[in-house]
């Protein structure tokens, strides 16, 4: 395994969209463009499966220096009014495009830190949403919570709005790597926060564990594992630390880079992490995440009808995911928009009353087709040949020649299926299919490392 880690670590995408951002088309896409194809989608989908939406609340009070999300820095708390009328303000825009109410299936509060927020704030939000929309038969809604800020009053609100899980960033609990990357939470904060969230209702406890972080340890993991298994999450996502601060800047430049487990290293701390999770009870989901067989999540997997797309991984698939607040990213699946990246320029944009895109793509019928064989293969790990790709099994097979003779991918004439040994390659062998990044290898480093 270490010299296939050597061998296949190189920078690549996590495929939480097929085309990739950094390979959306330059000349972007037109509002009328995007508006139509959420229309069109919306009309297909929202009776039978209702639609996904996603909010960014991108406040936070302190920086934490593994983080790589879109975030603003500030403990002035009268930002919150403003943000939310702004928020409550581009879904009425979306609202009006639609003959019926939108029935939402799936709601997701991430961040930035959505508990920095108050509950009060919250709730006013959330009688904004459902004013102008009704909860699907089947919902799944959650929200990402810090444990040290996250309190009883979050999450009855959020509860009397359907909210049912609850996803929190632990990351690690040894004292010296959360001094490293700014993020100090004794195990006593996340215990507390668990138990008012099953006291509150929530059917699933989520926790981020990453590995790979500044000055962490075969024994700061299992620590941090054998921590959290008494607590007994029902999923957890156990992740690489993502290393890019040629794009996320000084925010990850909290550490020194000698002080990063590399490479074999590095692997041996998810491989520890991996075993004790199958030891405590936790299944395998597709990339990096884990369940126990009463959660969703796994029954989803056993099932096939997992899904991945900005959100991550997700128990059930609707068409149309709509991203509300800055930098969010939409997808009606026959397109992509992404909001603007900076306040200021989402307020403008409101202003005027335009939807506040500054960037997107608009898939063809070469995207769609590539699309729905990474899709499969990061939450299956196989996918079926369809008729008339013969000459692209060909050529994923040449590509894929190395990994096939490594005995971490089959190819035959009706499938392609990831070996157990092939699993952590994942992402690798879903590069074979990448036809925009394989016709314009990037000069410079795009990604964080697969492994």
């Amino acid at each position: 395994m270490r010299s296939l880690v050597s061998k296949y670590n190189i920078p690549g995408p996590r495929y939480t969209s097929y085309p990739t951002v950094p390979y959306w088309n330059e000349e972007g896409i037109e509002q009328v463009e995007w508006i139509e194809s959420v229309k069109r989608s919306f009309q297909e989908s929202n009776k039978d499966e209702g639609i996904s939406l996603y909010i960014h609340l991108p406040f936070c009070e302190s920086l934490c220096t593994f983080c790589g999300c879109n975030k603003r820095i500030t403990k002035n708390h009268t930002v919150e009014d403003p943000y939310i009328k702004a928020v409550l303000k581009e879904w009425k825009l979306y609202c009006d495009l639609f003959e019926t109410r939108p029935k939402i299936a799936e709601l997701h509060f991430g961040g930035g830190t959505p508990t920095f927020f108050s509950p009060q704030s919250l709730d006013q939000l959330l009688k904004g949403i459902f004013s102008l929309a009704d909860k699907a038969a089947h919902y799944s809604y959650s929200f990402e919570g810090h444990p040290n800020n996250t309190k009883s009053e979050h999450l009855a609100i959020m509860a009397k709005h359907g909210f049912n899980r609850a996803s929190y960033g632990v990351q690690d609990l040894d004292l010296k790597v959360q001094q490293a990357i700014n993020r100090i939470q004794p195990f006593k904060m996340v215990e507390k926060v668990t138990k008012e969230s099953r006291e509150n209702g929530y059917e699933s406890i989520s926790f981020d564990l990453v590995y790979g972080l500044p000055f962490q340890t075969r024994e700061s993991v299992k620590h941090s594992i054998e921590k959290v298994k008494t607590l007994k999450p029902e999923r957890i996502a156990f992740y690489s630390y993502a290393h890019v601060p040629w794009i996320k800047g000084n925010g990850q430049r909290g550490f020194n880079e000698d002080d990063l487990p590399k490479n074999e290293e590095k692997r041996a701390l998810y491989e520890l992490g991996y075993q004790l999770l199958l030891d405590a009870g936790y299944h395998e989901i597709g990339m990096d995440h884990f369940a126990l067989s009463h959660d969703s999540m796994y029954q989803s997997m056993q099932n096939k009808s997992l899904h991945r797309n900005f959100m991550g991984y997700t128990a059930s698939k609707t068409q149309l995911m709509i991203g509300l607040g800055v930098s969010s990213i939409g997808d009606s699946w026959y397109a992509f928009a992404q909001n603007e990246k900076t306040i200021e320029a989402y307020y403008r944009a409101l202003d005027q009353d335009e939807f506040p895109i500054f960037r997107g793509h608009a898939l063809n019928k070469e995207d769609l087709q590539m699309r729905k064989h990474i899709l499969n293969l990061m939450c299956h790990f196989e996918s079926d040949w369809k008729s008339g790709e013969e000459s692209l099994r060909k050529e994923v097979s040449r590509r894929l020649e190395e990994m096939i003779n490594d005995q971490l991918v089959e190819v035959n004439e009706e499938v392609i299926r990831i070996t157990e040994a092939g699993k952590p390659f994942v992402r690798n062998v879903c590069m074979a299919f990448d036809l925009r990044m394989l016709r314009n290898k990037p000069s410079t480093q795009l990604f964080s490392m697969t492994i």
